[in-house]
């Protein structure tokens, strides 16, 4: 068995999961994954981060609240300044957290954002300049896909770009994991952006803040499951050495 090459293999088959089946994740698989996750480095094995599991009740009512703040959120962003002026004074739908998430990304990179949504929503049979569409579709990010577990992560505010980085090895072994049991997992900055509605659900220490979230379950055999987004060359990540004089 060549392992290089089969390892390779494996982590080119993942997909983002964007249509779950309800069927439930048994509770010794979701807490293997979850022990997996934990064998990722950390600084100075700090472990800075929190996952709050979201299933059952608890889900709904996130889902629910969710749905109802981008309903409104959604609307207000397509109409005149009098709604506009309406939601800024209720405050309601408005982000409460993770306000980058609603920025424009920066020169170099929104290329690659905007390749992504574009060969997406083609997938997702929604046409360009198809805004009510759209808002239905992104709205899918609210209900998680349909998936019966959603995993919130949360980081420790006092390390900074270390804790995200901590959170991003943590995740990546724990989506990985979740491939190897045969699940399907989406990573959500989606969902960010109320983490008031997360924090009421669970005990979380006001030292953390929500960095985002992880729809978690069995891929249903929609043809969405098989999108596979670009990939930059290496070439595009490797810093070319600066030339001496």
């Amino acid at each position: 068995m060549n392992v290089p090459q089969d390892f390779s293999q494996f982590l080119s088959s993942r997909r983002s999961t964007r249509d779950f089946l309800p069927t439930p994740i048994p509770p010794e698989i979701l807490d293997q994954i979850l022990a997996d996750s934990l064998t990722a480095p950390s600084w100075s094995n700090t472990r800075p981060f929190k996952v709050a599991i979201a299933q059952g009740d608890i889900r709904d009512r996130i889902s629910a609240e969710f749905l109802s703040r981008w309903g409104v959120l959604s609307k207000i962003m397509r109409k005149g300044l009098l709604n506009k002026l309406r939601i800024i004074y209720s405050r309601y739908g408005l982000p409460t957290s993770n306000r980058r998430i609603a920025k424009p990304y920066p020169t170099e990179l929104k290329p690659r954002a905007e390749q992504v949504g574009r060969e997406m929503y083609q997938a997702f049979g929604v046409q360009r300049g198809d805004r009510d569409g759209r808002d239905q579709q992104w709205a899918k990010n609210y209900s998680f896909f349909g998936a019966p577990v959603e995993l919130f992560i949360f980081v420790h505010k006092s390390l900074s770009i270390y804790a995200a980085s901590d959170a991003g090895l943590m995740m990546q072994n724990l989506i990985l994991s979740a491939h190897a049991q045969g699940l399907g997992t989406c990573a959500q900055g989606a969902v960010g952006i109320w983490e008031d509605v997360v924090r009421k659900e669970f005990e979380i220490s006001k030292d953390y803040r929500l960095l985002c979230g992880i729809a978690i379950g069995y891929p249903s055999d929609s043809a969405i499951n098989n999108f596979k987004a670009h990939r930059i060359e290496v070439a595009e990540m490797i810093a070319a050495p600066r030339k001496m004089k």
